[in-house]
């Protein structure tokens, strides 16, 4: 037995919903804690067969809150998993925390059972720009969570920030990533924001003129690369930046195509060669759970096509991007097609190839959901003309409403108009 498995968490519980938030969380149903617990417990204990067939180097605490649901119940929860899983003493272990809902005796209790990691809900260090988009938490109590955790014996932080949140300038911006970077984390994860429908920032914002536009937000991210770089975080993701061996270990599995577990309501899983997932609803996950039903939402198996597009749209989110030789290994297909749209968008310097891999500049990340939809198409038009039983499927993914730059309408349209080149692998 060699493979290693990743396990997520999920805590849906808040104390409050932040405006931009459209995750599978809740406020206001802290009664249903305890039967939301034993249900997870249940879960985990009952999984047991399928854990015991990994080891497990990775575990993932995740929400809504985690640390709003008590670091008692997390150690209860990573109790079970210690029991039904062979885990790894080296594993990294994450909780995500909020700095309004983190005190240093429940670190202290994390700490001591082997939690190893926090990531922390900092998102702006502007506290009317916190009050504006639904944070309970000021930067102060950010400073103060981190240096709680830091008594408590964490030697690895990553702080989660937001940049192109309404009335954000880009000087705002920069004052939030360096008083950050002062705070010395080991790990960085820098989102842009996107308004969700649903959410109350999308009925607010959408259209707003105090919302950072496209270009503003652009100019945002470029300052992110440039200067995390210039601090020695280096990028390995789209928005996540790391001192050197500080890499989320966890997040790697869902963008290297690893194996991973996940318990809870709505928690997703990819394991054994089937993608799964849970039930949303609180109430129908714990009942499901308790009277022995069905809890699966959703259930299939990864076809070979499916597998080489995620090794597409996930390994071009990242550095270390793709190569002709493991995409060969997965799909046993020609890398040529793909190469010559690659070898284009390095032209227009939005991809390089290093050491054999091809992945985006941070100019290319800025048009990554249009760039992957290109490669996408390619993919697809190749498979439909050279291989012959797979014949009338549908492309896998078309380009998504993102623009490219002025001028670069014309290049779009010659790719997806372009003859498949090449024969079957």
């Amino acid at each position: 037995m060699s493979n290693t498995l990743g396990i997520y968490i999920h805590i849906p519980f808040c104390a409050s919903k932040c405006g931009y938030c459209d995750f599978n969380s809740c406020a206001g149903r802290d009664k249903l804690m305890p039967k939301y617990h034993n249900a997870l417990l249940k879960h985990i204990r009952e999984s047991a067969p399928q854990l015991e067939q990994y080891y497990t180097d990775t575990v993932y605490f995740g929400g809504g809150t985690p640390s709003y649901y008590g670091a008692r119940r997390i150690c209860d929860i990573f109790s079970a998993l210690k029991s039904a899983a062979l885990i790894y003493t080296t594993a990294e272990v994450t909780v995500e925390v909020n700095p309004d809902s983190v005190r240093r005796r429940e670190l202290l209790l994390l700490r001591s059972e082997g939690v190893n990691r926090l990531s922390i809900g900092a998102q702006s260090a502007n506290d009317d720009i916190l009050k504006l988009i639904g944070r309970r938490h000021s930067w102060t109590q950010v400073v103060q969570a981190v240096r709680s955790a830091r008594s408590a014996g964490f030697e690895n932080l990553s702080l989660d920030l937001i940049y192109g949140l309404p009335s954000q300038t880009r000087e705002d911006w920069a004052e939030t990533l360096n008083r950050a970077i002062d705070l010395g984390p080991e790990h960085l994860s820098c989102y842009g924001l996107k308004l969700e429908p649903g959410t109350p920032m999308y009925a607010a914002y959408t259209g707003s003129p105090i919302l950072p536009d496209d270009d503003e937000q652009a100019d945002m991210y470029l300052y992110t690369c440039e200067t995390l770089e210039r601090f020695g975080y280096r990028q390995y993701e789209i928005s996540n930046f790391a001192r050197p061996g500080f890499r989320s270990r966890h997040n790697l599995k869902y963008w290297l195509l690893r194996e991973y577990m996940g318990f809870g309501a709505g928690a997703h899983s990819c394991a054994g060669g089937v993608r799964y997932s849970y039930i949303k609803g609180l109430q129908q996950y714990i009942s499901g759970i308790q009277n022995d039903e069905t809890i699966l939402d959703s259930c299939e198996e990864i076809g070979l096509l499916d597998r080489a597009a995620e090794y597409i749209m996930l390994g071009m989110r990242t550095t270390r991007g793709i190569s002709a030789k493991e995409y060969y290994s997965i799909y046993r297909s020609d890398f040529a097609p793909l190469e010559s749209v690659l070898e284009e968008f390095r032209f227009k310097g939005w991809a390089v190839l290093e050491n054999e891999r091809w992945h985006f500049t941070p100019a290319g990340f800025l048009l990554s959901n249009l760039l992957i939809g290109m490669l996408l198409d390619k993919q697809g038009e190749y498979k439909l003309s050279g291989n012959p039983w797979v014949q009338g499927t549908e492309l896998l993914s078309r380009a998504g409403e993102q623009e490219l730059p002025a001028g670069d309408e014309v290049f779009y349209k010659r790719r997806l108009s372009a003859v498949p080149d090449g024969g079957a692998g």
